[in-house]
Parts: structure tokens; sequence; C-alpha cells
């Protein structure tokens, strides 16, 4: 399933891109039950299929949702208007409807630094030998075609293509092994980094998180569609040059071996959201340096997932 989160008319929800059509969860999950002939159809779905993806994950929402959107899929199918008019199904392209941040508030976000070698080889760095992390907060996420704004406090901010993870299922000291089986997706993020901030201290928080500096999206592919997260061709296109071109298997430590080691820090809970680092080619370490410009398009693609795209604009 490709999981997304829209808006539309001022409400915001959750549902499934399929064939052009979204595919809306909590409003087909309510008919549903409403069918099947449960009191208070409404309130049950609100709590069991709710409107935000975070909360959706966190109450083990994934079964249901697929339950309804088989429900909506089939009533779509029968009877178009009908469908449309109840609110199941919603053309992706129709006027006022816009793709968000799949993510809205995930309670962690989590990155990587330098993980991999060719990454690390061009900025002078070594090879790590255990995850490089550090955090971003809720305040830097954008969504699919929303601007990445350029801080008028910074003029160095680079582009960073990356394979995001989120957290389906709850876990403390993961084994490596059975580490995927706690993955209920994958995302694509551009961790996009104000380097003369980052570079200020050693520690890289002060320049990854930004308000408005971090796209996320353009939905999240379930775990079942992506058997093997490091087979993944990964590319950045900043106003159509193609700038990073690489595939997940160079990552140093691949996904199961991060999730794995996180959990040895923390409980890593459903809707927390992992970046997994960047391959070479960005901006400050080439010659010349190819820093983002207002009116920049950057175009970061994971294969089967997607392409995430977003013009670049000055702060006011």
């Amino acid at each position: 399933m490709r999981l997304v989160t829209y808006s539309e008319r001022g409400r915001t929800s959750v549902g499934v891109l399929e064939a052009g059509w979204i595919l809306d969860i909590p409003q087909a999950y309510t008919e549903l039950l409403r069918q099947q002939g449960v009191a208070d159809a409404a309130g049950r779905a609100l709590a069991e299929c709710p409107p935000d993806v975070v909360l959706l994950l966190a109450r083990d929402g994934l079964g249901r949702a697929r339950e309804a959107v088989a429900f909506a899929r089939e009533a779509l199918a029968r009877d178009r208007e009908g469908a449309l008019q109840r609110g199941l199904a919603v053309a992706a392209d129709a006027p006022g409807v816009r793709l968000r941040a799949p993510l809205q508030r995930p309670g962690k976000i989590i990155c990587l630094g330098l993980n991999y070698a060719d990454h690390a080889r061009e900025t002078n760095s070594p090879i790590p030998q255990y995850p490089e992390l550090f955090n971003k907060f809720a305040n830097a996420l954008i969504g699919p075609g929303e601007p990445i704004v350029l801080p008028r406090v910074s003029q160095q901010v680079d582009y960073e293509a990356e394979l995001a993870v989120v957290i389906g299922k709850p876990g403390r000291y993961i084994d490596e092994q059975r580490a995927l089986e706690h993955v209920a997706g994958y995302t694509v993020l551009n961790d996009v980094s104000m380097r003369d901030f980052q570079f200020r201290g050693r520690q890289w928080m002060q320049g990854k998180t930004f308000d408005r500096s971090t796209p996320l999206g353009p939905w999240i592919v379930t775990a079942e569609e992506i058997p093997d997260p490091q087979a993944l061709d990964i590319s950045c296109e900043v106003s159509g040059e193609v700038l990073q071109r690489s595939n997940t298997r160079e990552m140093i430590f691949s996904v199961a071996a991060v999730v794995a080691y996180i959990s040895q820090i923390m409980t890593l809970e459903p809707g927390d959201l992992i970046a997994t680092g960047t391959p070479a080619g960005v901006g400050f370490a080439r010659e010349p340096k190819r820093l983002l410009q207002p009116g920049d398009v950057v175009r970061v693609t994971i294969e089967r997932i997607g392409t995430l795209e977003n013009p670049v604009i000055a702060e006011e």
C-alpha cells in the first residue's frame, strides 16, 4: 500500500493511493462497521483507524486499514459516484486535494550521518565504527511540493537524498535478524542541511532541523512491497542536474542493523522515523560547491517508492 496523508477543503485525513484515487481509510472503515451493524461506528472508527498515520500505527491499525481499503475499492468499482459522495474516495488530482508529509508529528526523528562509504570519503571523514546518530524535530518536516525555505541566516544550504524507515511495531533490544519485522514501511526524505550551522560545533543538530527544511514523502510504501530495503536505487536531481546516484546496498549499516542498534539506546515506537544517511554527491563537497538557491527544484527518487519534489525559496 501507498499510505498518504492528504488535505481537502480544510480537513486532513489518511488514505491509500491507488490508480489515481485516494481511498479514505477512516471513512471507509466507518462505513464498513456500519454495514456490520456496529453501534457508534463513527466513534469506533475514529479510535481504531484515526486520520493520522502515527496514531494509526500506534493503534496497530494497518490490518484494519487494509480491510477498509478493500471495502472502498469494491465500492468505487461498483458505484463510483456513490463512493465519491459518501467520501470513500477522492481523485488525487481533484482541485483542493493536496498530499502532505505522510507523518505529521512523529515521536522521534533519528538520523544517520556518514552511512555511505563514498560520502564519508568525499567529506574526508573516517568510516564510522558505529552508526553516527543525530536528531531532527517535527518542525522541520514538509510534504511533497511544499517549498524548502532557505533561512536568511544561512548561506550554505545543501541537499541529501535518503531512504527513511517508518517503525510499525514497538521494540527494545531488537535482534538484527528480526529487525525488519518492526518496520511498517519506507519513504523518501531530503535531509536538507545548513552546513554553516552544522559545522559550528561537534554536534550536527543545529544545522539539521531548521523550520520547514526537510521534505518527506510523497507517501509511505508498506514493508511487504519492499522485502529488501538494501536493493534500491537512490538519486537526487537539482534543477535538472543529477548530483547523487547510488544504491542502498552501499550503506555501511543496513536498515536492520540500524533498527537493532538504535533499539539498544531507546524503545522504538510506532510512527518513529529513521533517516538512513546519504550517498556521495552532496553540494558542499563538490568543486565548485553546488548549494541550493532560490528557484531551484529538488527531486529525490528512490526505486519502488517514488519521487519527492520540492521547490526552493528564500525566507521572507
